[in-house]
């Protein structure tokens, strides 16, 4: 008997390994004598870092930033263990959990902290990037993120223009002189399921901005001055992104990647079902075991539990996919025809978010016990 064990992280409670070794746990009262693959996933999302690392045997490399409201913060990416691979997620820099009701405000809110991170990941020796992109409290179109790489935005006294959201109205011209040249030699991969363009009605400023500060006012705003920024970016650099899809991820973070480095949009847990190996290390698999905090109808769109899946039956069509959650939501049934099997709540009965959170493990480990014994009766 083979299991393969690859969940995503519990948010709140657990991370992927933590989910992985309690599922393992369980099991193992069952199946002490089984093959286990122990495979920590993610979906480009939160956790994306700690799962990589863990899965490559990498370290974490911590580093001084400026966070979005340009303060001095700390941020933490990832190195594979080859030394060549970084993973980045950008929220560990200008994230929306550096900011509050009072601070949020995407006119000022920029990502160059996020290019710290990128340009640290580079001097440090990585020449391929992984960047998930979710989570920000920014608008800047990644202009913040592009100028701490050496791109220079100037108004038309060519003096540089202030950094946020606001600031992009003033940009009159680009300047590429002082890129830093490990830029060009470095691949960028965008761990993205946001397919949102920059600007107009399904822009990043109109469905977006809202849960990052923006009032109507402001929204119009930004919007005119991401379709500004495009419009110099088409004739300074000859990229259209206004409509490219993706273009609006993390507040156009995504058009200022696509835009100023050598960068390409994918799904992120096909990055990662490819950085874990996760189809060879499946092969001769009888189950695999997934799951992550909440699995309902959204799960289909990209998320761990159904990628998951749908890789390790492209590799071993008769695998059976057992899905375990903390919640379970509506719109299950169609799951069952995209490559899940079966999915289990963890949680034993009614109770309260934080003894679903303080008891994530035990549960785990008991819901994995306890469909170990249901496979050991077929």
């Amino acid at each position: 008997m083979k299991f393969v064990i690859a969940p995503d992280s519990f948010k709140g409670s657990l991370t992927a390994k933590e989910a992985a070794d309690a599922i393992h746990e369980g099991l193992l009262r069952i199946f002490p004598h089984a093959e286990y693959e122990i495979i920590p996933m993610a979906d480009g999302g939160e956790g994306t870092v700690q799962s990589l690392v863990d899965a490559t045997n990498g370290d974490f490399e911590t580093i001084d930033v400026l966070d979005p409201l340009e303060k001095k913060a700390k941020a933490r990416y990832g190195l594979f263990g080859n030394q060549k691979t970084a993973v980045i997620e950008m929220a560990a820099a200008s994230g929306i959990q550096f900011v509050n009701e009072e601070t949020k405000n995407p006119l000022i809110t920029t990502t160059f902290g996020t290019g710290q991170m990128i340009l640290d990941a580079m001097h440090k020796g990585a020449r391929e990037i992984i960047i998930g992109i979710g989570g920000s409290a920014t608008t800047d179109g990644g202009q913040g993120m592009a100028e701490a790489l050496g791109v220079q935005f100037l108004d038309a006294d060519g003096h540089p223009i202030k950094r946020g959201g606001a600031g992009l109205a003033e940009l009159d011209h680009i300047d590429l002189s002082k890129v830093d040249p490990l830029v060009a030699q470095t691949k960028i991969r965008i761990a993205s399921d946001v397919v949102n363009p920059l600007v107009g009605p399904k822009g990043s400023a109109r469905v977006f901005g809202p849960q990052k500060g923006a009032t109507r006012s402001i929204i119009e705003i930004l919007d005119k001055n991401l379709k500004h920024y495009a419009d110099i970016i088409q004739h300074d650099l000859g990229k259209k992104l206004a409509d490219f899809p993706g273009a609006g991820a993390a507040g156009g973070l995504g058009a200022g990647l696509l835009a100023f480095t050598n960068s390409q949009m994918e799904k992120g847990v096909e990055i990662v079902v490819e950085m874990t190996r996760l189809k060879e290390r499946s092969k001769g698999a009888d189950y695999v075991i997934t799951g992550e905090g909440a699995i309902d109808s959204q799960t289909q769109y990209g998320k761990t539990p159904m990628g998951t899946a749908q890789a390790v039956k492209a590799a071993v069509p008769n695998v059976k996919v057992v899905a375990l959650a903390g919640n379970v939501g509506d719109g299950i049934d169609q799951l069952y025809q995209l490559g899940i099997d079966s999915i289990f709540c963890i949680l034993p009965g009614v109770v309260s978010l934080d003894q679903a959170i303080k008891n994530a493990k035990k549960n785990l480990t008991q819901t994995a016990e306890n469909v170990g014994r249901l496979i050991s009766q077929q």
